[in-house]
């Protein structure tokens, strides 16, 4: 790269726009010019500059916010954010079916500036690799990655992650490990990299010890506060050289579960304290809040300029009563021991979290579908035994029993 609503629509999947995705998202789109300049009144008015980071080892240096585009499916919000100061653009081949990487590529091209990005992506993810032997998922890899780059229309992603890794030992495994030598060798991906919702701390781990990869993409977020080997795990690959990037960083957005702990914050402090909170670690290069409007787009971008927190977000992040409303699940799996039904508790919460507070349906069904037997859905009893293991009174059984209403 050379260049350096409501609370109640928070974060919310602009369903009414997906059935024009397919023609207008990669088709011709009006300009976001007016509105980007618009947009970047606010941080003029401050004259303060962007602040950047280096991502690890690699050559990239990144402002301190970027997009995640996986529940955005407006191509104006892309160039948007490009033109108020965005570069590095999160998606993957599974987001929306493909058709998020098309509009990702399709609004890039259309503006000409492929070489002032930075495009991140995610292939191979679990219901994919699962099950294959070590040639099959070189393959499959490979095939993967061309696939994207023909919908991306690029000759090459920035960063390549393979998609949601929970155990060290897979992404050692020869085929991948060989696949994306293949890849970097044919420069299809100038750098390599995981994405990871649970079991962080020891991915995160064996990726500084091991080397390969030089990117993490992570779940952390102030709920996680008190998760100290995490917090040491990320702080000892930024010494290695691995590149970080946060993701979750809004803990489920401003849909949080107990509308009543939120009567005292509005949205914007809540977005913004949250995401200063993972920033102000310096041993993490950016984050990929996900937004999908020009109000939320402004709000996020303009942490990027200042990460003092206001005393309003002060107040929010010591506040004891909206840690304890939160029910963030942290992917720990220590729920897992205690159900009688070997239900895939974890991958149900994060279905849940993309359908009831992303309102991401593409993703939760996605989601879903990966889990062998969909995940014991239909086998819970929702006998609440998992509850008393849970590290962040998550109310388990009432998210699987709204999922059970909307998948079963």
């Amino acid at each position: 790269m050379k260049d350096n609503g409501s609370d109640v629509t928070r974060r919310k999947f602009l369903a009414a726009a997906a059935s024009g995705l397919a023609a207008a998202g990669l088709a011709g789109f009006p300009s976001g010019a007016a509105i980007a300049d618009e947009e970047k009144k606010p941080a003029e008015k401050a004259s303060k500059k962007i602040i950047y980071r280096q991502l690890g080892k690699t050559d990239i240096r990144l402002p301190i916010v970027s997009m995640g585009v996986m529940n955005a499916n407006n191509p104006e919000i892309v160039q948007a954010s490009y033109e108020i100061g965005v570069r590095h653009f999160d998606t993957a081949a599974y987001y929306q079916y493909g058709r998020n990487e098309q509009m990702v590529g399709s609004v890039i091209n259309k503006l000409g500036v492929r070489d002032k990005v930075v495009i991140g992506t995610k292939v191979h993810a679990q219901g994919q690799r699962r099950g294959l032997a070590d040639n099959e998922s070189k393959k499959k890899l490979i095939d993967a990655v061309d696939s994207s780059l023909e919908r991306l229309k690029m000759e090459y992603t920035d960063i390549l992650y393979i998609h949601d890794v929970s155990d060290p030992e897979e992404i050692f495994s020869p085929g991948i490990v060989e696949g994306l030598g293949v890849l970097k060798e044919k420069k299809k991906a100038r750098h390599v990299g995981v994405s990871t919702h649970n079991n962080m701390t020891g991915i995160i781990s064996a990726i500084a010890a091991k080397g390969v990869y030089d990117v993490v993409l992570t779940a952390i977020n102030f709920t996680m506060a008190d998760d100290a080997e995490l917090l040491k795990a990320i702080e000892n690959a930024g010494k290695k050289g691995v590149g970080i990037i946060a993701m979750k960083t809004q803990a489920g957005g401003a849909r949080w579960p107990n509308p009543e702990s939120r009567r005292d914050y509005s949205s914007s402090t809540i977005a913004t304290a949250a995401l200063k909170w993972v920033l102000r670690n310096e041993n993490i290069t950016t984050a990929i809040p996900g937004y999908t409007n020009h109000e939320h787009m402004t709000e996020d971008f303009s942490v990027a300029y200042d990460l003092e927190y206001t005393e309003e977000e002060k107040k929010l992040l010591s506040d004891n009563n909206i840690k304890l409303s939160l029910g963030f699940c942290r992917q720990c799996k220590k729920c897992l021991a205690s159900c009688p039904n070997d239900v895939d508790i974890p991958k149900l919460m994060r279905t849940h979290m993309y359908a009831a507070q992303y309102g991401n349906f593409h993703q939760a069904r996605a989601t879903l579908d990966e889990i062998p037997g969909r995940g014991g859905l239909a086998s819970c009893k929702s006998c609440v035994s998992c509850i008393a293991q849970c590290a962040n009174t998550v109310d388990i059984a009432r998210r699987v029993d709204e999922l059970k209403l909307m998948y079963a």
